[in-house]
């Protein structure tokens, strides 16, 4: 059991940063122009040595390496400054040039000049940002971590409003851990768009209060519940979007137009799981194919990515892979940690 779970979330962290690093090369590309340079499956191949990410691998970092920093039970008041402290020295490395986008650039301006967290974040956003980072919230062990699955959630969602404070950015970011907990665990992928609907619908009008705080005040919401409820609705919309795709599984089109382009989260979030379940068993496929589409490409594909790597492991991937991604080590640490 613990070498499979070793596997199972070294794989999600290796196969997100692959997935990463495969889309940074077609991001604002069309699917005709990726066609063309790359052939009709796409980017194969990892390029340069080590292989760059893009800030959706180097945020996704910031997040496991502070929760590794945080004390223990986690809460709001232990995690917020190493997530604060985190995301600040992301913004002023060297490496903060792969083409950020300005909601995090914004969001972590505001915690540099150490404002509440809630003044920092920008309410209106709900990017991709948001949940491409999550992934280390779903690997957390419940007694290793002490957390419960409500923990999970909330750290998901408290992670997110740090710099997105859209409650659809919230909802995604709690969806997207709780996916590849779900696979992690041995979840199969059969079935697995029903048991997501059941969480969402589980989860609507559940307001983490001692994480969020007076979050659900800033837009003017009547109630916390009424906040939370409009990002779930969101998450629900497109999950239903996301079954209708998979009833009639189609491989040749472009699937941001089954599922949305991926800029916002949910649509990162269902587009990337639409990848993998379309090659739930060809971790290589299911990625080349989400760097193969029109929209934000690099997130879609890391999510496709950490979902493949949590349900096949890390021997899913290529060795020359894991020998040349960039930040293999700290990666490497991360996987070893929830081994």
């Amino acid at each position: 059991m613990n070498k499979e779970r070793q596997r199972k979330a070294s794989g999600s962290l290796f196969g997100l940063a692959f997935g990463d690093a495969l889309g940074a090369d077609t991001e604002f590309m069309s699917v005709e122009q990726i066609s063309a340079k790359y052939g009709p499956e796409g980017p194969s191949e990892l390029q340069d040595n080590p292989a760059r990410v893009t800030d959706d691998t180097q945020m996704t970092l910031a997040v496991g390496e502070a929760l590794l920093a945080a004390e223990k039970p986690y809460s709001a008041d232990t995690l917020e400054e190493p997530l604060r402290a985190a995301f600040i020295a992301w913004d002023r490395s060297p490496d903060n040039n792969r083409a950020p986008g300005n909601t995090c650039l914004q969001a972590c301006e505001g915690l540099a000049r150490n404002l509440p967290w809630q003044n920092a974040t920008v309410i209106s956003s709900k990017g991709c940002g948001a949940n491409m980072r999550v992934a280390p919230a779903g690997l957390l062990r419940a007694e290793q971590d002490e957390v419960t699955p409500e923990t999970r959630a909330a750290i998901a969602q408290f992670q997110a409003a740090l710099t997105h404070g859209h409650p659809t950015a919230l909802a995604a970011s709690d969806l997207t851990t709780w996916c590849i907990a779900d696979l992690v665990s041995g979840g199969e992928p059969e079935g697995l768009v029903e048991r997501l609907q059941d969480y969402a619908l589980s989860q609507r009008s559940v307001y983490h209060q001692l994480w969020l705080g007076p979050l659900w005040q800033i837009p003017l919401s009547n109630t916390p519940q009424e906040f939370i409820e409009r990002g779930w609705d969101e998450c629900l919309q497109v999950l239903e979007r996301l079954d209708v795709a998979l009833k009639q599984p189609d491989r040749q089109s472009d699937p941001c137009l089954q599922t949305g382009a991926g800029w916002i989260a949910e649509e990162a979030f269902a587009t990337g799981l639409l990848c993998f379940l379309l090659y739930p068993e060809e971790p290589i496929k299911a990625i080349q194919r989400a760097a193969t589409t029109s929209g934000d490409s690099d997130s879609i594909a890391c999510l496709t990515g950490a979902f493949a790597g949590a349900h096949l492991g890390l021997e899913a991937w290529p060795q020359a892979w894991l020998d040349r991604i960039e930040y293999r080590d700290r990666l490497a640490k991360l996987g070893a940690t929830w081994d």
